[in-house]
């Protein structure tokens, strides 16, 4: 099955895509999420809490799911106290939200896009699905959300 230009997105309050929706200039979809630096794997490594970084992270689309713009903001890792970082994460995000003209928490619709910030990639990002090659689907980087067909807006985790 082919991909579609823009991959839909549902808007799940209480939940991962809780903070997505349309703002007057366009499409939104804004999240606190962890990442580590594009490669990184080493889980058995001592410092692997350093090198989880918390961010804060505001994506903006047009009104046809072009990607406009990122905000991205560290804002501490998990060895430097998880809560706190991710407590910091979501006041800033809050702060970016409110700042928002007319913002409306729904459903989205957006094209892949990858944008790279401190060696992390952000972005919903087209890739070969492992049990099936050839078939594509998209993953939101660094948020882990999959999107397939029958690309109705649900994702896996």
């Amino acid at each position: 099955m082919n991909v579609p230009d823009v991959i839909p997105i549902k808007h799940e309050p209480d939940y991962h895509t809780s903070t997505i929706g349309r703002w007057q200039g366009g499409q939104f979809f804004a999240s606190v999420t962890a990442a580590f630096p594009e490669g990184w794997s080493d889980w058995s490594s001592d410092d692997w809490q350093a090198k989880k970084r918390w961010c804060a992270v505001l994506h903006r689309f047009d009104e046809a799911g072009r990607h406009l713009d990122s905000r991205i903001q560290f804002t501490g890792t998990t060895a430097d106290g998880e809560q706190k970082a991710i407590t910091a994460a979501e006041q800033l995000l809050g702060t970016w939200l409110d700042t928002l003209p007319e913002p409306q928490y729904r459903d989205i619709a957006i094209a892949p896009f990858a944008v790279r910030f401190e060696g992390a990639l952000f972005g919903l990002v087209l890739e070969e699905q492992d049990e099936d090659p050839g078939d594509m689907g998209a993953e939101l980087h660094p948020d882990g959300l999959g999107f397939y067909p029958p690309w109705d807006g649900c994702y896996d985790t």
